[in-house]
């Protein structure tokens, strides 16, 4: 029996639209007797793919002929969908036409070939598309070195610098994409820099990487992987003023590049998130406004025409920002309004939500929770976070989800639970060597802290908020204010006050909480 979970063909057909099974059965409505046709219902009425189950539905199926038959509906599938994704993915209807130069250079007819390849060269330089631009120039370089096609004078000439441009170009977007890869990569696997070694190592691999860049010579993609590159050093760095003006450049890419919102409308989303992120850690509310309207405006205006994973980066960064935008302004229990929608959409988009999408969504929403005073389903969510085996994806964030989850339990006064949890903390922030002042502090806090009398807590409260506030000041510790707000907590504990308001109160006076 198959692994339901891993099984390609049920993931798939559980992935098709109305829209798509609907093409599927129009394509196929000739074949209804088709064993595969048959295959495929009964594997879209199945809710879990089970071997056994379809033997019994398909009479005449032998389980040997059950291999070939999934493989032949597979890819049929894929047919179905190549043809409706062809108007909406440039990609594909450039290479159809290449597909389709080959047909004729195949039939004899090179000039009619090298016709449709020039269109289609023509149209991947519109829309930037370097890769099948060179996959075209050799096909043309192909078929002038093999024939005789009286093509215009010097065309061999005109053609090799074609080429030798989009070497050059190819290169450099190697080159590029590749820095940009390792620094979110290493994003995901350590979060931000933690100390001055981590810090001389990170900016001794971006200068010794970073390839020599004329921004008046590079094409749309180049710069998009360079203010990429430097976007994720400087967020790594917790440079968030170099953060903003390198994703302001990345969004400013496509007012100057139009066509490519519609070429590459997930490359958008992620420039308009990463965006709103710098504005999020600047503190810039009426810009993080704007440019949210921005987000769901596209989305809204263009969902029709956009794939799965687009509909999925649209869902996780505009409710993501949502989500922010609760937390920049302080209104926490009004914010979880939206955590219904937010489950729903994450169960609609779980064959497309990778780990880490779902991982930092828990977090956010045991925030949410925690800053409205409902610590029980603060903990419901971290509880989430802590039973996911992940290994060291996103090792920041399952470190404070458990400091997190502590402070928490605290408010509850599960005292009794909390030396069990305290150990068990500490030995996974000693396994992931994460274990920063401010969580020392905090740790030391919550272990001492149950057996003292109302005063004494109190101005243990003002000490640990003063302690902190020191420690703030080492920029290899904010990172921790990052992750939690720990000081508006304490606020709230000193003026016993709800920690939302106190976060509200300074986002109105426009006071920085570090």
């Amino acid at each position: 029996m198959s692994n339901p979970i891993n099984d390609p063909l049920f993931s798939l057909i559980k992935s098709l639209s109305k829209a798509e099974k609907r093409q599927f059965r129009l394509q196929s409505e000739r074949q209804n007797d088709a064993l595969f046709v048959q295959l495929f219902h009964a594997v879209d009425k199945s809710k879990a793919y089970n071997e056994a189950t379809i033997l019994e539905r398909i009479s005449g199926l032998k389980k040997s002929q059950l291999s070939n038959l999934k493989a032949h509906l597979y890819y049929h599938l894929l047919d179905t969908l190549r043809t409706l994704d062809r108007q909406k993915d440039i990609r594909i209807a450039l290479r159809d036409q290449v597909d389709y130069a080959q047909v004729l250079y195949n039939k004899g007819l090179y000039q009619q070939s090298l016709r449709m390849l020039s269109k289609a060269k023509l149209q991947a330089a519109e829309h930037q598309e370097i890769e099948l631009k060179m996959q075209i120039l050799e096909f043309e370089k192909l078929i002038e070195a093999r024939h005789i096609t009286r093509s215009i004078e010097n065309r061999a000439e005109q053609l090799s610098s074609e080429s030798r441009l989009c070497i050059q170009q190819l290169t450099s977007l190697s080159k590029l994409s590749s820095l940009a890869l390792n620094l979110y990569g290493m994003y995901l696997k350590l979060g931000h820099v933690r100390n001055e070694k981590e810090a001389v190592m990170l900016k001794s691999f971006f200068e010794n990487n970073l390839p020599e860049t004329n921004l008046k010579n590079m094409t749309f993609y180049e710069k998009v992987n360079l203010f990429q590159a430097y976007s994720w050093y400087s967020y790594i760095l917790q440079d968030f003023l170099m953060f903003y003006r390198y994703t302001q450049k990345w969004v400013d890419l496509f007012h100057e590049y139009p066509l490519q919102k519609q070429s590459d409308p997930a490359l958008y989303i992620k420039a308009l998130n990463n965006l709103l992120n710098a504005h999020f850690f600047n503190m810039n509310e009426e810009k993080f406004s704007h440019d949210l309207n921005e987000l769901e405006s596209f989305w809204r205006d263009n969902e029709e025409h956009f794939n799965e994973n687009t509909k999925t980066l649209a869902f996780v960064h505009t409710y993501t920002a949502k989500i922010n935008k609760h937390f920049l302004e302080g209104t926490f229990t009004k914010g979880l309004k939206i955590v219904p929608e937010v489950m729903e959409l994450i169960k609609i988009h779980q064959l497309q939500l990778d780990t880490h999408r779902a991982l930092v969504f828990y977090y956010k929403i045991a925030c949410l929770y925690f800053g409205s005073g409902d610590n029980q389903n603060a903990i419901e969510y971290l509880n989430k976070i802590i039973n996911l085996k992940v290994g060291n994806l996103r090792a920041d964030i399952q470190c404070f989800a458990r400091i997190l989850h502590l402070i928490a339990h605290y408010e509850l006064k599960n005292y009794s639970l909390m030396e069990y949890l305290l150990k068990s903390v500490y030995h996974f922030l000693s396994k992931h060597r994460d274990m920063s002042l401010v969580m020392e502090e905090i740790l030391k806090f919550l272990r001492t802290s149950n057996h003292l009398n109302a005063r004494e807590i109190r101005t243990s409260f003002r000490r640990l908020k003063e302690h902190l506030e020191l420690i703030a000041k080492n920029p290899y510790e904010r990172r921790s204010f990052l992750y939690l707000d720990i000081i508006s907590w304490l606020e709230s504990k000193i003026s016993r006050r709800p920690v939302q308001e106190v976060i509200r109160e300074k986002f109105l006076k426009k006071i920085p909480r570090i």
